[in-house]
């Protein structure tokens, strides 16, 4: 009689495929991860600051300050997924609200305005993508040097000086962009809208697929025929046209166009890609992950001061839970395997 531990039966349940709650977890792991981690930081602030954190008062604020570094980090995940980086993206959001101000103080046509800040924003980071792709240089090199080159063309064109928007108040533009909606800021509901559009381009399109096959391995997209280069240019072209379009709804927020707009976003923007569990590597991240590192980033600065610490320590909290974070993740997707 065959013992039921025979080298046989063990070598059967060795190879039993997965069950479907590990398939589950493996399908959802990151994104739960950092809904975790969220979590926890969330109770910590309460502890730390109840009457703070417990008042709809605080969320009402974040949901007006955080879109306007989450709405960028949404497309700068589909950058990253390919295994690139922009870091150009602060200087679009300036050179996007050039083309809108020049064009609207000449014509005061602000959908006009609203159209050539959208290409401008789509153009500028197709050319990007084009110098990545096409002359071999490396993402991280390349964008560092096209954002001193944009940021230096909005500073010549516009002499270093800003311009008012107070005009716009007047037009169906500023409520559409940044007033109120459903109980919600403006900008809060365009946040919802783009991260819908770009979880759609990314998980029920060919563009998304192509996206994690070229991230996973280069090599192997382009022997299955993926048009490796197109899909990264497209990448970057996108990051560029959301990068404007965020850099017109922070500008309207203030009624003012400043030539520095944009600094000050790079590190929360880039924090929350990384925090939402989108892989410095390529070919792993979501947008729900990054939606929510969004909010976890927006949260910090508010959090740090109101449980009575220095504002200096927020640079600090954001390092220590990006890298805590991340190191809990790369833990997750191991065991996971």
């Amino acid at each position: 009689m065959t013992s039921s531990t025979s080298p046989q039966n063990l070598n059967l349940a060795h190879h039993q495929p997965p069950s479907k709650a590990r398939i589950w977890a493996r399908k959802y792991g990151l994104q739960l991860g950092t809904l975790s981690i969220g979590f926890i930081i969330w109770i910590l602030f309460v502890i730390g600051s109840p009457i703070t954190f417990l008042s709809p008062q605080i969320y009402q604020a974040f949901m007006s300050s955080t879109p306007f570094f989450a709405i960028m980090a949404l497309p700068l995940t589909l950058v990253v997924i390919t295994g690139e980086i922009d870091l150009s993206f602060p200087s679009i959001m300036a050179i996007g609200m050039t083309a809108f101000s020049l064009t609207f103080v000449a014509t005061r046509n602000v959908w006009l305005s609203l159209a050539l800040c959208l290409l401008t924003g789509f153009l500028v980071g197709g050319l990007n993508g084009v110098i990545v792709v096409k002359l071999g240089i490396p993402s991280l090199i390349a964008t560092i040097g096209t954002q001193f080159v944009w940021r230096g063309a909005v500073n010549i064109i516009n002499g270093g000086n800003g311009t008012g928007l107070v005009a716009i108040k007047d037009t169906p533009l500023y409520p559409l962009l940044v007033g109120r909606g459903l109980g919600l800021p403006a900008q809060m509901l365009w946040t919802i809208i783009i991260a819908v559009i770009t979880w759609v381009l990314l998980n029920r399109t060919r563009f998304g697929a192509h996206l994690y096959l070229v991230g996973d391995n280069i090599d192997s997209s382009r022997l299955m025929g993926i048009p490796v280069d197109a899909r990264k240019m497209l990448a970057f072209a996108y990051m560029g046209l959301i990068a404007a379009f965020a850099g017109l709804v922070a500008s309207l927020e203030v009624t003012y166009f400043w030539p520095t707009l944009g600094e000050g976003y790079m590190l929360k923007t880039i924090s929350s890609v990384f925090l939402g569990g989108t892989s410095v590597f390529g070919g792993v991240g979501t947008i729900f992950g990054t939606f929510v590192g969004s909010f976890i980033i927006g949260a910090i600065e508010a959090g740090v001061v109101a449980v009575g610490l220095s504002g200096f320590w927020t640079q600090f909290i954001y390092g220590l839970i990006i890298v805590i974070s991340v190191g809990f993740q790369m833990f997750l997707s191991r065991k996971l395997k």
